[in-house]
């Protein structure tokens, strides 16, 4: 499972990793394998596994130059949403039409979400990853930056084979480790895979309903309300108190008593009213609002990215005949870069909104401190940064602070 590993790429970026291990490969897979025995694996196992086995430069290119420049949302959501993958969607609903019925059954998953996992995580099961599993999280693992991670993940490995739930030459997935149609991390593979066929093998890459299942299963344990929307498109109106987005739980009812009204004008029923719920505002006001559930936290157990989240969501309802967005994403400015994200940080940091470490990734604390010096300076409190942000505050938090903002160019510090 890509939980925060390579959270979409494009959507949120990572520096050059420092290297923490002085090992040689060598010294460190043998160090491993020690270790590994030691733990009760069976040595000739381990042995064959392990000994052979090279660095692949390839891992350590992909997780050193991720892009510099995000995507925005509504560039992204354009992919999420194109013809090509809901038309393959809808195809692949009717061609296992009796499998997803089942699945949803028996787990209280919507097909059409299962569906939108799949066709995200793998273009419905057509591009896996040709990366050699356990070569990649050796890789990670000996690299330092994620060690204690990636040897996790290969004992969860060790643990697969030693169950016999996968072959060596199975083993194969997307560079940082995931493998499958819906692409499990070896440890949620051992937590929760499902041999939904039982025919003795819990198949995520060659079989679409193990993989299905497996998806469902974890959907389902990680707290999946059934008969509960994942999220609601809704329109605000102009004086709307922005601050309350993202951090705010609220009854449905009380949105609403803040004029909060669905998208589609539906009237929401007495149920609805007492669900919890809290904004998000994916292009900040001037674009599309949702109010989101427990569910779209599901989602994002699945790969913390809000935007990834999104996507599934809005998949699933295109492939449900719904519609996925009624509001248009604005036409906004080019993403910032990691560098001027990480002089804003810096320069809210030195002006008493606490953004935290400056790291050029802007989180939830980012957020967070720019919806604060919004509200004291007169803007809409959405905490939504992009470049036409950036230039709008540039001056008022450059004279408030002895530290330069950037100067809107890549680099600016």
């Amino acid at each position: 499972m890509r939980i925060l590993l390579f959270v979409l790429i494009g959507l949120f970026v990572f520096g050059t990793p420092a290297r923490a291990n002085d090992q040689s490969f060598e010294d460190w897979r043998t160090d491993f394998m020690e270790r590994a025995v030691g733990k009760g694996f069976d040595a000739e196992l381990v042995r064959r596994t392990f000994a052979d086995l090279t660095p692949d430069p390839e891992v350590l290119k992909r997780d050193g130059t991720q892009p510099e420049f995000t995507r925005t949302i509504a560039n992204y959501l354009k992919g999420v949403l194109s013809e090509r993958r809901i038309a393959q969607g809808r195809k692949m609903l009717a061609d296992n039409a009796d499998v997803f019925e089942k699945i949803s059954a028996f787990y209280h998953i919507p097909p059409e979400v299962l569906a939108a996992v799949w066709g995200l995580e793998s273009a419905y099961g057509r591009i896996q990853g040709n990366f050699d599993v356990i070569r990649s999280l050796a890789t990670l693992a000996h690299d330092g930056r994620r060690q204690k991670w990636a040897e996790g993940e290969l004992f969860a490995v060790l643990q697969i084979l030693t169950n016999g739930h996968a072959t060596r030459d199975e083993m194969k997935g997307a560079w940082a480790g995931a493998m499958g149609q819906t692409q499990f991390l070896p440890s949620s593979y051992l937590a929760y895979a499902v041999d939904w066929n039982h025919d003795g093998h819990k198949d995520i890459w060659s079989s679409s309903a193990d993989a299905l299942a497996s998806t469902a299963n974890y959907l389902s344990r990680h707290g999946w309300r059934a008969d509960e929307p994942w999220g609601v498109e809704v329109e605000l109106p102009a004086d709307f108190p922005y601050a309350l987005a993202e951090d705010t739980v609220l009854s449905i009812g009380s949105w609403s008593v803040r004029s909060a009204v669905r998208a589609d004008h539906a009237i929401w029923s007495m149920k609805e009213q007492g669900r919890p719920a809290w904004l998000i505002l994916p292009a900040g006001y001037k674009g599309p609002a949702f109010l989101v559930s427990k569910n779209f936290s599901v989602f994002k157990k699945y790969n913390n990215s809000t935007a990834y989240a999104l996507g599934v969501g809005l998949l699933s309802e295109v492939l449900a005949g719904r519609i996925a967005v009624r509001a248009s994403w604005p036409e906004t400015a080019p993403p910032l870069s990691r560098s001027q994200i990480k002089s804003l940080q810096s320069a809210l940091g030195k002006a008493g909104y606490g953004a935290g470490k400056p790291d050029g990734i802007a989180g939830p604390n980012t957020r967070r401190a720019l919806r604060a010096f919004q509200a004291a300076n007169g803007l809409v409190p959405d905490g939504y940064l992009d470049r036409t942000v950036f230039e709008a505050i540039q001056k008022k938090l450059a004279n408030q602070t002895d530290t330069p903002v950037g100067d809107g160019q890549d680099g600016g510090q």
